[in-house]
């Protein structure tokens, strides 16, 4: 019965075409980061949450954000792997060493709301948690009023109250003095490319591959430079591995940004503000720090359940 087909057939497949179309768009406004959202940096360790906001502003284990706004998380690990997770927003995501992992929200009613640490991180992983604080934007506008710390002469950035993340780490380019080889104008002055009109340009590697200059490779490039040799450049540059913190690299990259009017084509949740290869589509991990992140999550799985995954 031709009809009969036809009725069983048609209706089911326009219903999984109007579901999928209606996932998709859902999926894309989930994942594309509006152009205003205030941006926060968050680093996970063991058993904290820091958190920076590019107004130079720092909290631990507390965000304080104005309500209605949209809000950017750029979070990284610096040791195993963390769940950043606030119950009340229905909102979770992983972060990990070594790889940048980019979400956003738009908080809607004020209040107070519990932050945790929703992956077994170590023996005090229960008290790796804090609050979210949703205010209204007059109260917000009085805390970052309150915040702010007036600005001393001297010293390391890291003591230095009221810059902004840019600033931070203009304060690090010229404290490890990167314009012996990267100018910060248009000129081409130094040994290495200019650092002007970087952020969100695709690089060409040495070995032929392409690379889009966003936060991961950013990173990478000042942990790890001879994994990332560019086609026509000496490689010179020696590893700030062991220099450089990874808040230190968030104040860089930040002042990088400032720098640069090009920006990176938004991704998915694990591609977007991860140096992704192309033709290696890595999230920009290093293999070093890949395999190392594989290792650890591999350790917390045995710690809690026996056996390997």
């Amino acid at each position: 019965n031709t009809l009969l087909e036809v009725g069983w057939s048609l209706p089911p497949l326009l219903l999984g075409l109007g579901v999928f179309f209606w996932s998709a768009r859902v999926y894309t406004q989930v994942y594309t980061v509006p152009k205003n959202a205030k941006e926060v940096f968050v680093i996970g360790k063991q058993w904290m949450w820091h958190l920076q906001h590019t107004n130079g502003i720092r909290e631990n284990n507390e965000l304080h954000i104005p309500v209605g706004e949209p809000v950017k998380i750029v979070m990284i690990s610096q040791d195993v792997i963390h769940a950043f997770y606030v119950p009340a927003f229905r909102l979770q995501r992983m972060t990990q060493p070594g790889q940048y992992t980019t979400f956003w929200f738009t908080p809607t009613k004020v209040g107070k709301y519990h932050l945790y640490c929703n992956m077994y991180c170590g023996t005090q992983h229960s008290e790796m948690g804090g609050w979210v604080y949703v205010q209204s934007r007059s109260d917000y506008q009085k805390w970052v009023a309150s915040a702010v710390q007036p600005v001393a002469t001297g010293g390391y950035p890291d003591k230095i109250g009221g810059l902004t993340a840019g600033q931070r780490g203009a304060a690090l380019y010229e404290k490890y003095q990167c314009a012996s080889c990267h100018s910060s104008e248009a000129v081409q002055r130094g040994r290495g490319p200019s650092l002007v009109g970087l952020f969100g340009k695709t690089r060409q590697l040495a070995n032929g591959k392409k690379v889009v200059a966003d936060d991961g490779y950013l990173r990478n490039v000042l942990y790890y430079p001879q994994d990332y040799p560019l086609a026509g450049w000496p490689q010179g540059m020696p590893s700030y591995k062991g220099s450089l913190s990874e808040e230190d690299v968030l104040q860089i990259n930040a002042y990088v940004k400032t720098l640069s009017a090009a920006k990176p084509t938004p991704g998915g949740p694990q591609q977007q503000g991860n140096g992704t290869l192309p033709e290696q589509n890595n999230g920009g991990v290093s293999d070093r720090e890949g395999a190392r992140a594989a290792n650890t999550d591999n350790q917390q799985w045995r710690y809690m359940y026996g056996g390997e995954r």
